[in-house]
């Protein structure tokens, strides 16, 4: 957030990349809360969040711990939902990786976030990233049968 945007307008800039982000994390059930509290926190915590470097990677830390369960997320609510064609075997493939792989996945490929900015979320090194991103990668093309696609 600058100086000259107002907390409106960050809030309006920042939603659709958090939602991106939070949807891999949280799943479709508890998306909608997670942004909620989110952005609440950022509301009352705006002084903290302009100061920022990266408030979106920050408020994605408050939405998940705020609704975290242990229970199976689901990536698609029961309502059908356009989304771009993937690979049938997908999503499965990345509920079976391990938490940590499947979130620096999704941040990486699925967000676009770099590994600084997924480092710093997941309070990991840049290097842990990239092992979670590369030992993830591989374990995907591996359940769907993709030999040597990035070698």
């Amino acid at each position: 957030m600058t100086d000259e945007m107002t907390f409106d307008e960050f809030v309006a800039a920042a939603t659709p990349r958090l939602h991106r982000a939070l949807i891999g994390s949280v799943g479709v059930d508890r998306l909608d809360d997670a942004v909620a509290e989110a952005v609440a926190w950022a509301f009352e915590h705006q002084a903290e969040i302009s100061a920022m470097n990266n408030p979106v990677g920050y408020m994605y830390r408050v939405g998940v711990s705020k609704v975290r369960r242990r229970r199976r997320l689901r990536l698609f609510r029961d309502v059908p939902v356009t989304i771009p064609d993937v690979e049938p075997g997908l999503v499965g493939a990345m509920l079976s990786l391990p938490e940590s792989q499947r979130t620096a996945v999704w941040l990486a490929h699925g967000c676009h976030w770099t590994h600084a900015e997924i480092a710093e979320v997941m309070d990991l090194a840049p290097s842990t990233v990239a092992t979670h991103v590369s030992r993830g990668m591989h374990s995907l093309r591996k359940a769907l049968g993709v030999i040597n696609a990035h070698a």
